[in-house]
């Protein structure tokens, strides 16, 4: 298994990941927790409490979940379903993406340029409803997922 499957993602120790625009970090492309786990330490100021959170949320909604990092963001998805959600810092917010969010009840508030995808803005600050969130993890999982990479 390669350092980054396992966890490694291929960074020296102690290196700090750049941060890209918007403080978003840069995190080389891997399968598996732990590249999720580096992205999340390397969010910056309270960002990263919402990856935590975010990332603790989908864990407990949805039992074996898969986890990857690819263009700089986590994604996670159910083993022959696809790809449900992804997240991504901006200068403001994380944009928490869901890749079939026009499905779920309630709809996600923020539209997308794809008609499929929704989006959710957490700003510094904001209290997740986390029955909703619950909610909406639960059903994104349930659906077909996409089939990034």
């Amino acid at each position: 298994m390669s350092k980054r499957a396992a966890g490694g993602a291929g960074r020296c120790k102690g290196a700090k990941p750049k941060l890209l625009s918007g403080g978003n970090p840069q995190i080389p492309k891997g399968d598996g927790d732990g590249p999720v786990r580096d992205y999340i330490a390397a969010m910056p100021g309270w960002k990263r409490g919402v990856g935590r959170s975010l990332d603790a949320l989908v864990e407990s909604s949805v039992p074996g979940v898969r986890k990857a990092v690819r263009w700089n963001s986590p994604f996670y998805g159910v083993e022959g379903h696809g790809w449900f959600l992804a997240f991504h810092c901006f200068t403001k917010y994380v944009k928490v993406t869901f890749l079939n969010g026009a499905s779920l009840r309630p709809v996600p508030p923020v539209a997308s340029k794809h008609e499929v995808v929704r989006y959710f803005h957490v700003h510094e600050g904001d209290e997740i409803d986390e029955d909703l969130w619950v909610s909406w993890l639960e059903q994104a999982a349930g659906l077909p997922g996409e089939k990034l990479f």
